[in-house]
């Protein structure tokens, strides 16, 4: 078993365990997120979401791992959700042949890139948004280690854009039942 594969099943347990600690289980939340990252990868599950989902990007494994840890709120809150949403639709739709340029591309020699996320590095110490700067820095740490080909690869992933979009759906259905009930 080579690097990567070994990280996205030990990624797909923490993921698992991280969404098992959603479940408001009181005391023992962090007990049984535990249990089920262990689970995850005895039973199959980990390997199923690997085999579905492909390797995920070093960003949603560093969400997971705050959620597993207990940090609350999560980073992804609904704006920086929804920016990612907005980010992923023109990225993907680019990536899949809308058009002529495919940004995917820029993620093999990715200069043009790495250019790009500087002022957003920026953006984020100056806003001091410390848990999004940290996690770029994971971000950029593991591209350069050089386990990943792409940099897209390594900041975002199919799977944390459905998280987003779940983040999004349900922050606007928790806005459409409090304007109802008034």
């Amino acid at each position: 078993m080579n690097f990567i594969a070994a990280y996205g099943l030990l990624a797909h347990a923490l993921i698992f365990g991280a969404l098992t600690a959603l479940i408001p289980f009181g005391e023992l939340r962090a007990r049984v997120a535990l249990a089920a990252t262990t689970m995850a990868l005895i039973v199959g599950i980990a390997p199923g979401m690997h085999a579905f989902f492909g390797t995920p990007s070093l960003t949603l494994v560093a969400l997971a791992v705050l959620q597993l840890a207990d940090k609350t709120p999560s980073p992804l809150s609904y704006r920086p959700a929804l920016g990612l949403l907005a980010f992923a639709l023109l990225f993907y739709a680019a990536s899949l042949g809308l058009g002529s340029f495919d940004p995917y591309a820029l993620g093999y020699q990715p200069a043009p890139l790495l250019a790009a996320l500087l002022p957003l590095g920026l953006a984020l110490w100056w806003k001091r948004q410390d848990v999004w700067l940290a996690i770029l820095a994971i971000d950029l740490a593991g591209y350069a280690s050089g386990f990943f080909a792409n940099l897209w690869d390594v900041l975002l992933d199919p799977l944390l854009v459905l998280l987003a979009l779940i983040v999004v759906v349900r922050q606007q259905v928790i806005r459409f039942i409090a304007s109802r009930t008034r």
